[in-house]
């Protein structure tokens, strides 16, 4: 088509990354994944890590490859991430050690060591966002109070997604929705807080200014030009947080929705036009995260498929292999309603052995254990969908409005099963689609750089017409509004 353009978008998720070739038009957007790779923490000296080298050397090669694909006829590279995480430069520019994995066991009590510092109340009245462990406030304060000398060499703290970006173009910064995830960002003003750095002594001076989604920060340097041997492409900044992406790619046209970015996490929210910080957004611990066009994602970070990732992991390393399909038709199969977790309790964060822990946790609540691997994966998915019910009630009550539509994108709505459980437990009508949201969130910003789209809503309207989407009607509401009332008295 004449008006086609091509992106190219590096989608990095906490267990594998792709790059994508993504081409837009006035009316349509086409994606083809280019290249697929694993990620996931490797352990050294007892810490948990992210192998930044082995990330860059497949981020290159799948750039390589998409720039080939497409002629050399790119018009962007926009790369996205998980958040909190980053790294640590030196003054040569240079990574200071592997970055840390953000379930690392160091910033476990460093919570309570800043509320010493700094009340709770007030980090939230200078942040707005959900208390986390694991949060970059957290991690750097972990550093600072073991007297880290690598701390001390630090010049620049990046995150991961602009880290990336940093590695191509040779630009150092913070893109706008990556930092928010920071907790150590004033959402009312969108720059770093003065506050949170003083109060906690951290050092303000590495961090780098920030950035709007959809700024074109540089071009690939010429030495990475060389590298992939390919041309000058602009990298853009696009919504670097992975839900900001996402968001950006969920295909709602009007009316009152809320999003369901459903994955290792499920991160369900508003988007709303400014940052609510008030005695209800703390009572709920909801998080002000940076959207685009001035937006902000007022949202809760949910625990997501992470517990049934992590089952299957142990149920491999105890030799039984089952797809997730298979661990879906099993878990359909199984009793209902056999029992209840909290699925952000703290003792499911770490990796390890998740069956024994769900046992537990069944246990310490008075519940039935179980060894039936489909009736613990249909216990999980129950629960998340009962969370997802009690998350939709703070929202509403925060906004003062009844949420029509759930639109839920990402991996996730592969499990149709969840999908349905959503819809059940929240009583809301369920759309799913598409699973590329982060992807054609990150290529439709490109786009929107470029020039070639005006809108956020432009965006959507393209998203609407190029993908298949699935919507789910509520069924057993007062059998599930039940259920919830029994599993709310358990969670508290």
């Amino acid at each position: 088509m004449a008006d086609e353009k091509k992106y190219i978008a590096v989608d990095l998720g906490a267990e594998s990354g792709r790059v994508m070739l993504g081409a837009v038009s006035s009316e349509k957007l086409s994606l083809e994944e280019v290249h697929r790779f694993g990620n996931g923490p490797i352990e050294e000296a007892g810490t948990l890590r992210w192998d930044f080298e082995k990330l860059m050397r497949e981020i290159k090669t799948g750039i390589a490859k998409a720039a080939k694909a497409a002629g050399d006829d790119v018009c962007g590279i926009g790369v996205d991430s998980w958040g909190v995480d980053f790294g640590l430069l030196d003054g040569s520019g240079e990574l200071v050690e592997k970055p840390y994995h953000y379930r690392d066991s160091r910033t476990n009590g460093m919570m309570d060591k800043a509320f010493e510092l700094m009340s709770k109340r007030d980090i939230y009245e200078n942040t707005g966002l959900q208390f986390m462990q694991l949060n970059s406030v957290y991690q750097v304060l972990a550093a600072r109070m073991a007297g880290s000398e690598v701390l001390a060499k630090t010049k620049s703290l990046i995150f991961i997604a602009d880290l990336v970006s940093y590695f191509l173009c040779d630009e150092k910064f913070a893109e706008y929705s990556l930092a928010s995830t920071s907790q150590m960002m004033d959402m009312r003003t969108g720059e770093w807080s003065g506050a949170i750095f003083e109060k906690l002594s951290l050092p303000k001076e590495i961090m780098p200014k920030v950035v709007q989604p959809g700024t074109v920060v540089g071009q690939l340097s010429e030495a990475v030009q060389d590298e992939l041997g390919c041309r000058a492409i602009p990298v853009v900044a696009i919504g670097s947080h992975d839900t900001a992406s996402a968001v950006v790619g969920v295909p709602a046209a009007g009316g009152k929705w809320a999003y369901l970015s459903s994955g290792t996490w499920s991160l369900m929210g508003l988007e709303v036009p400014n940052a609510i910080i008030d005695d209800k957004t703390f009572k709920y611990e909801f998080t002000n995260e940076g959207g685009v066009e001035g937006t902000i994602r007022l949202l809760k970070n949910i625990m997501g498929l992470w517990l049934l990732q992590e089952c299957r992991r142990q149920w491999q390393r105890d030799g039984v292999d089952l797809s997730y399909g298979e661990i879906t038709e099993m878990a359909e199969k199984a009793e209902a309603f056999a029992g209840y977790v909290n699925p952000d309790d703290s003792s499911f964060l770490a990796p390890g052995d998740m069956p024994a822990r769900i046992n537990e946790y069944l246990q310490k609540t008075g519940q039935k254990t179980t060894d039936d691997k489909g009736q613990m994966a249909r216990i999980i998915l129950e629960s998340l969908a009962l969370k997802y019910r009690s998350v939709m009630e703070a929202l509403e009550d925060v906004s003062g409005g009844k949420v029509e539509v759930l639109n839920v994108v990402g991996g996730g709505i592969q499990n149709e099963l969840l999908c349905q459980f959503a819809a059940n437990a929240t009583g809301k009508k369920v759309v799913t689609g598409p699973i590329e949201a982060t992807a054609s969130g990150n290529i439709l910003m490109q786009a929107k750089a470029a020039g070639q789209i005006g809108s956020l809503a432009d965006g959507r309207a393209i998203v609407r017409n190029s993908f298949e989407l699935k919507e789910y009607e509520p069924q057993d509401v007062e059998l599930w509004a039940k259920q919830y009332d029994k599993v709310s008295g358990i969670w508290k």
